[in-house]
């Protein structure tokens, strides 16, 4: 590629940002599969910008050790977003469009299917892009790319229709569908964050797919929070709200060395509310949750019934502090609920992750924080380009145990 092929992209001016020593050194050795190009779709603009930021700042830190081998030609770079438009016409219909050259380029997709506060202009009338807006923008883009890239990762932290990801009856695989058409559009890559069911990734057995989980994040996020967080088990434990959250709760009780418990719904299979068996009460299974901090850990925050319900029940069981982890902060029905339910002292705390499109007014809550996750998505993107191994990604551990020796936790 020609040096001056990237002069037409926009400079990005960020400030500073130190970054660790591991971020800094982890890809010395490999060579990338080729000039990183990332397209953040404009419902990830936010999200692209602060991945551009740290990128720009490794690298021009970085001492690779082929730093003159060809293939390192544009890897230090000032910029590495791509200039995209996907403009609607009156008529709902659109397109894509792509402004710099990505021929040879690996190339990473940013998008977000919940920013409904994209908006477009349909007949005269405004309206707000919803998840199915959004995929079909994310494919007008792949095929803008027409194969010119060497190799298409799709980060889709929120997994497009991963809600309906299985068939109870006659009706569509929606979650299946999308996948499998992005795999035969030349995607090789999916990263995710918190799939409703991981499962899913066995409709495209042959094709990358990863799905993360902001655990590490979140016990980072709940010492900010409560500073005099105690982790041990006398004082807390890890509760999932239903028998399909199970593994996440699981895996986080067992990394902190923690009982877990779980909720599990009866419901009332003689009848159909809304397409729904009503659910009659939320039964407990797990250790005694009194004087404990309680953690309930979910995929995400829809509604809100089910989490505060089960924030209300922990509470008739003398619980102390309640802290709600949710990877997606989705509110669907408004924050109302949720200023009464904390007025009342039914929860010390939401944390949400900043992987979807959070409203402004979430921020003026005392009770929510955001884990920002820009700089992980950052190190996977770094590490994908280079053909790294995500398993200590996959897999946190070990970071969090360092982080809780540096907080004072005696894991022996």
């Amino acid at each position: 590629m020609q040096a001056g092929s990237r002069s037409s992209r926009k400079k990005f001016s960020g400030k500073k940002i130190s970054s660790t020593k591991a971020a800094a050194n982890k890809n010395l050795d490999e060579m990338p599969i080729g000039d990183l190009g990332i397209i953040a779709l404009p419902s990830s603009e936010e999200m692209g910008e602060k991945i551009n930021n740290y990128i720009v700042q490794w690298r021009a830190e970085r001492e690779h050790k082929r730093p003159a081998h060809a293939q390192m030609h544009g890897y230090v770079r000032d910029n590495y977003l791509i200039r995209t438009e996907t403009p609607r016409f009156g008529s709902g219909e659109g397109k894509a469009t792509i402004f710099d050259s990505i021929r040879g380029d690996d190339i990473f997709l940013l998008v977000d299917v919940c920013n409904y506060s994209i908006t477009y202009t349909l007949r005269g009338k405004v309206n707000h892009m919803s998840p199915d807006d959004h995929f079909i923008d994310l494919e007008r883009v792949i095929a803008a790319v027409g194969g010119k890239a060497r190799r298409i990762n799709v980060i889709m932290p929120y997994l497009y229709e991963s809600r309906q990801d299985r068939r109870t009856m006659r009706e569509s695989l929606d979650c299946a569908q999308a996948l499998k058409d992005l795999v035969r559009m030349g995607v090789e890559n999916i990263i995710t964050f918190d799939a409703h069911d991981p499962r899913i990734q066995n409709a495209i057995p042959l094709s990358g797919f990863e799905n993360f989980r902001p655990i590490y994040q979140f016990i980072k996020g709940l010492y900010r929070v409560a500073p005099d967080f105690d982790v041990s088990p006398e004082h807390l434990m890890i509760v999932s709200p239903d028998e399909a959250g199970t593994t996440r709760a699981v895996y986080m009780a067992n990394v902190l060395g923690v009982d877990m418990g779980m909720f599990y719904k009866r419901r009332d299979y003689t009848q159909l509310v809304n397409g729904k068996n009503p659910v009659l009460a939320h039964e407990f299974l797990g250790t005694p949750v009194e004087g404990k901090d309680v953690i309930i850990i979910d995929d995400m925050i829809s509604s809100g019934d089910t989490v505060l319900e089960i924030a209300r029940e922990l509470n008739k069981r003398n619980a102390a502090r309640i802290f709600i982890c949710a990877t997606f902060g989705v509110f669907s029905t408004g924050l109302d609920k949720f200023d009464e339910a904390y007025k009342e002292g039914v929860f010390h705390s939401i944390l949400t992750t900043n992987l979807i499109y959070q409203r402004p007014e979430l921020f003026e809550r005392s009770y929510y924080h955001s884990c920002d996750i820009s700089k992980f998505l950052a190190l996977i993107i770094d590490t994908l380009n280079h053909d790294g191994s995500l398993s200590d990604l996959l897999d946190p551990v070990d970071r969090i145990n360092t982080f809780l020796k540096k907080m004072g936790v005696d894991r022996k």
